[in-house]
């Protein structure tokens, strides 16, 4: 999970996005209800840019924000990533100036998505 966690990194910084909050919910959940859980990482994620412009044209926004982004390892030993759609999340604001940032928003992680799909469907090289 740390080599996939390190390229999503990247690619959000890439897409200017930055990683606000981290919580690593395998080690909360077994101090706090000492319970063993698989490795499950949520990372804040938030292009400030788009941030200011969507908190400007409606301060609510700011109960939506930033975009997670989920790290979880899988049965399998693979390591699952999982986006936070903005356009799903802040049609809830129902303001019309943000729907055009929610779009961007999500074209920027979704160009994420993809090439981190990229990066782990291809050939390993040694």
């Amino acid at each position: 999970m740390p080599a996939v966690e390190s390229t999503l990194r990247e690619l959000l910084k890439a897409e200017g996005f930055g990683v606000l909050t981290e919580i690593d919910v395998q080690s909360t959940f077994q101090a706090k209800l000492g319970e063993t859980f698989r490795p499950y990482r949520i990372l804040g994620a938030c292009n400030p840019g788009l941030a200011h412009r969507a908190i400007s044209a409606d301060s609510s926004v700011g109960l939506l924000l930033p975009c997670n982004v989920v790290l979880e390892e899988a049965v399998t030993g693979r390591t699952l990533v999982r986006f936070m759609e903005p356009i799903a999340g802040l049609a809830m604001v129902a303001n019309d100036a943000v729907e055009p940032i929610a779009r961007e928003a999500s074209e920027r992680l979704h160009r994420v998505a993809g090439a981190l799909a990229g990066v782990s469907a291809a050939p390993s090289r040694t």
